[in-house]
């Protein structure tokens, strides 16, 4: 994982001027995905953060595509610092190898800025099914399937989802095999984990925690390749399965060839904002860690990331389109 450091830079690029903002324009940040989510929460907070800094800031929802439409949006914007977005980890890790046909080069298109978020994933059991079966722990679950072989299922919100990956991810791993139970969509998903409709499921922290914190569900390891400060007492796949990880992520890229003093400038008021106490304090209330970074180091995380999701998908056989 990145440090989280802030990131000095050199009096002249701190004091360059953004074309964008030289015209008096707003900046644009386009979200590719629908109001309302954790994404576009995210996004909200910081636009008010840095508004002292780099002036009015408008966030511009783009949803459709599994985000693919709002990426490509910013893709295609040109490179003069007016028009930002979100990336995240479907839109440049995952989609790419999983729809036959992209509209933009996830390697290519983009500038990368900072990353924003980590939101630690967490493999959960519906409580009741947990109890009967006796599996309090992670070596439980693994120690159950292989004695019982088919007889467990997994929920997800649907082929190519971050829980479906995850899944295969760890089935692979634990040598274990699970029924994939596809649903249309997260909230499907974590309903039929809660009728006992399937046994487990990787979902995310932010959605899991209340129904965690109702004792309905059974968290039984974190996504992360450690703890997270969210879920302390939960230990991580990774101490069972070497190397594993798997967590949702976003941050902020503007088009290719984005000037480098745009970039340096928007990054310092970004990773200020990320270090700031009031978004500290309303990411805890979303479950999300802020994680911020230099421009190269968010650039070698995405091409990391990218990497391994090619064999993740194509481990998972999912494909769109």
């Amino acid at each position: 994982m990145m440090q989280r450091r802030p990131f000095l830079l050199g009096a002249a690029a701190t004091m360059a001027a953004p074309l964008a903002l030289a015209q008096g324009r707003p900046i644009r940040i386009v979200v590719p995905y629908a109001a309302g989510g954790p994404i576009d929460a995210t996004a909200r907070i910081l636009a008010e953060r840095v508004k002292d800094s780099l002036g009015t800031v408008i966030i511009e929802n783009k949803p459709g595509g599994g985000g693919n439409i709002g990426a490509d949006v910013v893709a295609k914007s040109p490179p003069d610092g007016s028009t930002i977005g979100i990336a995240a980890v479907a839109t440049h890790a995952i989609n790419p190898w999983l729809f036959s046909k992209m509209p933009y080069d996830a390697a290519r298109d983009f500038t990368p800025i900072t990353q924003m978020v980590r939101v630690p994933n967490v493999l959960v059991m519906n409580a009741e099914t947990a109890a009967r079966l006796r599996i309090n722990t992670l070596a439980d679950l693994i120690a159950y399937a292989k004695a019982n072989p088919g007889k467990l299922n997994y929920g997800s919100g649907g082929n190519g989802s971050a829980g479906h990956l995850a899944g295969e991810m760890f089935k692979q791993g634990a040598g274990i095999f699970a029924v994939h139970i596809p649903f249309n969509g997260g909230n499907p998903a974590q309903l039929a984990l809660l009728s006992a409709q399937v046994d487990f499921n990787f979902d995310n922290l932010a959605t899991a925690a209340p129904n965690i914190r109702a004792g309905k569900l059974k968290a039984l390891a974190v996504t992360t390749l450690t703890r997270s400060p969210q879920l302390p007492d939960v230990p991580p796949v990774a101490d069972t399965i070497k190397g594993f990880a798997i967590d949702t992520w976003w941050g902020l890229v503007g088009p290719a060839g984005l000037a480098r003093d745009i970039v340096n400038k928007y990054n310092t008021a970004f990773v200020a904002a990320l270090q700031s106490p009031e978004a500290k304090q309303k990411f805890a209330s979303l479950l999300a860690d802020p994680v911020w970074s230099t421009p190269d180091e968010f650039g070698r995380f995405m091409r990391a990331e990218l990497g391994k999701y090619e064999k993740v998908v194509k481990l998972s056989g999912a494909k769109v389109d």
